[in-house]
């Protein structure tokens, strides 16, 4: 019997592109208020019917004239009238000026702005405010402190496109163009399960031989931060029977499955032969530490339906980063999300790593004060405190040395989520 040939391990940009090309968005939509639509994403273009400002407007409380009718640094004109911010002016007389109120529209005939800091009241006005003089000590140029219509949004255009990730400020642009309700894809659906008999939920007694799951707490916490509805189907026994029966059951309304543990390659780790067996799997090791055993596939769910399948390690800092490196991504993908690659931060090492192993590392760190990165000490996968304490990671190639003050590639936590 010939030996079965050992494949190379997967870099994680190529497990990571071959994950990113085969997931496809989900497809259904529903039409939400702008309220209702925080950390979703846009279905549908949106195009606005305003320009906003609708109208020149004036960015300051002050005076609003022809910059021509100044000539040199205190000249005196007359105030002709009084707009205050949601009215609006009539045809500016030339040599004259009007008092003006920050978001008031600037009237025709005029086109500069002097803030009241750089005038002079010279008279009292009347009752209705008017029939005074003032001295500007600015000489204004044209268009200064206009804010001019449509420098924001423009009617007829984009306002918010396809696939963008719905946070405050978004909401906020819709609002500015009068829009009230928005079409988003659905929220992914992803089950969770985990694998071993150790395992015990915190609040239980542990058991000999028993540790409390962290990995359920933090992975539950990871994909509802990306807006995903989740399903807890709890500890799955060890055996390859349970295993694959819970397979089958979150398929059934899922877009997804997640488990923790189990894909290794010991006699009691049934992730792998249960896929293979219910669905296929698709992807095994990954050269990059911590989080080498990653699996990947599929699970029918219908004569034609699949739902995809990603398995991570038990350890939890394997477990948190294996998420963060492939699972985030291709949850955002599934949502429909603008393509958005990692983004890699040039800082200084305030530390030395004189023991680089062959695989990509992803090692834990904290900026300092001075905005150099301490080390975690123990850089163990099973030390979740190390995520905790930390800021983000560093991405060191295999084989790398650190030496203190090199520049290392910081991958911030924040940007992981939401």
């Amino acid at each position: 019997m010939s030996e079965q040939i050992k494949q190379p391990l997967k870099t994680a940009s190529q497990a990571l592109e071959i994950l990113l090309a085969k997931a496809q968005n989900v497809k259904e939509t529903e039409l939400v208020t702008v309220q209702d639509a925080l950390y979703r994403v846009l279905a549908v273009d949106q195009v606005s019917h305003v320009s906003v400002p609708p109208a020149d407007n004036t960015q300051m409380d002050g005076y609003v004239m022809r910059a021509a009718d100044v000539k040199e640094i205190g000249a005196v004109l007359p105030v002709s009238q009084r707009i205050p911010a949601g009215s609006v002016g009539v045809t500016l007389k030339p040599g004259t000026m009007a008092r003006i109120f920050t978001g008031a529209n600037i009237p025709d005939g005029a086109d500069a702005v002097v803030m009241q800091e750089d005038c002079e009241v010279l008279t009292q006005p009347n009752m209705e405010g008017l029939d005074y003089t003032v001295r500007v000590n600015q000489i204004p140029n044209s268009g200064q402190w206009v804010r001019r219509s449509g420098e924001d949004i423009q009617a007829g255009h984009v306002v918010l496109s396809k696939g963008t990730f719905l946070r405050p400020q978004e909401l906020g642009v819709a609002a500015s163009a009068g829009i009230t309700h928005l079409e988003v894809f659905r929220r992914v659906k992803v089950a969770l399960f985990f694998t071993g008999d150790e395992l015990t939920l915190p609040g239980q007694p542990l058991k000999p031989g028993g540790i409390y799951n962290s990995n359920r707490d933090t992975l539950l916490a990871c994909i509802k931060s990306l807006g995903c509805e989740a399903t807890d189907f709890g500890i799955v026994p060890d055996t390859l029977e349970s295993t694959r029966q819970t397979l089958r059951q979150a398929a059934i309304g899922h877009d997804l499955i997640v488990t923790s543990g189990g894909v290794s390659v010991g006699e009691e780790d049934h992730i792998k032969p249960a896929v293979s067996a219910e669905g296929s799997l698709d992807m095994w090791q990954i050269a990059i530490k911590p989080g080498k055993p990653l699996a990947f596939g599929q699970i029918p769910k219908g004569s034609s339906d699949q739902t995809w399948f990603m398995g991570l390690p038990g350890n939890p800092v394997s477990s948190f980063v294996t998420f963060l490196l492939f699972v985030q991504p291709f949850i955002l993908a599934l949502q429909g999300r603008k393509n958005r690659p990692l983004q890699r931060f040039p800082l200084k090492a305030n530390f030395v790593w004189t023991k680089p192993d062959r695989r990509n590392e992803f090692l834990r760190v904290r900026i300092n004060d001075a905005g150099t990165v301490d080390l975690f000490a123990n850089q163990s996968s099973g030390v979740l405190t190390s995520a905790a304490w930390g800021d983000g990671l560093i991405d060191v190639p295999a084989g790398t040395k650190i030496a203190e003050g090199d520049t290392v590639h910081f991958m911030p936590f924040s940007q992981f989520f939401n």
